[in-house]
């Protein structure tokens, strides 16, 4: 049983929002230390932003306009911890305490995620899509039901009938849709907003790879301070998880579909 969400449900416009700002933290510095949520909803969208990166809020605000609309802004801009930022100064070391998880992905996993893509590829507007074995229920705003249902005749499709979604019906905040995003490796940690010193960027990122490989349930933990996981040094766990959020186009993409 797995749910996937599309890059235009509000969960996810609050999430590329966050990538999004990343992204501009990392073309300013590059090692970054930044902290990002985002609530979104109704015509406002507030950010509350921790970061060393000197952020431009006009920036910001363009970024907001481009991915989710024209709408009001709040956004709040502090420096990060300065233990969080000393933690840091040696060198590149764990920036959180947490335990992760990596699982393979199974059949039913990758064919829902081939599913939304493949949907939000002809309908790029809100929907969620959920598989239970044979079971297929699709949700998806602004379309006719009757033309998803001549793609795939056998699912439940928008049972309440067609409807229109977005940040104007319902709100989004970052990191509410791991499932989503993480499929069987949900643990505590988000995986959107942060740089790639906290783990729960890296080390999620990594987790994942490693078991895709592997084929074999992956479970690490750390501290804050770390400089060894998995028998490697953290900054090899960093540059793994960059040069994957970097093939996929940065932050901002990241967090359009999650790991999978």
């Amino acid at each position: 049983m797995i749910e996937k969400v599309n890059p235009s449900h509000p969960d996810k416009v609050a999430d590329r929002i966050a990538g999004a700002i990343v992204d501009l933290a990392y073309a300013k510095e590059q090692n970054p230390k930044i902290a990002v949520e985002v609530l979104i909803g109704h015509g406002m969208c507030q950010a509350i932003i921790e970061t060393t990166a000197d952020l431009d809020k006009a920036e910001i605000i363009s970024a907001v306009h481009r991915i989710a609309g024209v709408m009001d802004t709040d956004i709040v801009i502090v420096p990060q911890d300065k233990h969080l930022s000393n933690n840091q100064k040696d060198g590149i070391r764990c920036g959180d305490n947490g335990i992760f998880k990596g699982m393979p992905l199974t059949q039913e996993q990758e064919e829902l995620s081939r599913i939304a893509r493949d949907i939000y590829g002809r309908c790029p507007y809100d929907g969620k899509y959920i598989m239970d074995g044979v079971r297929l229920i699709i949700c998806q705003s602004n379309v006719e039901t009757a033309d998803l249902k001549k793609l795939y005749s056998g699912a439940e499709i928008n049972p309440l009938g067609d409807w229109t979604g977005g940040t104007d019906v319902d709100t989004g905040a970052t990191n509410r849709k791991l499932g989503s995003d993480m499929a069987d490796s949900v643990t505590g940690g988000g995986l959107h907003g942060k740089d790639l010193s906290k783990a729960d960027v890296s080390v999620n990122v990594y987790a994942f790879l490693k078991a895709q490989k592997t084929k074999q349930p992956v479970q690490l933990c750390c501290a804050i301070g770390d400089d060894i996981i998995d028998g490697k040094p953290y900054a090899e766990i960093v540059a793994i998880a960059r040069e994957y959020i970097q093939n996929l186009g940065g932050f901002e993409k990241f967090a359009e579909w999650g790991l999978y």
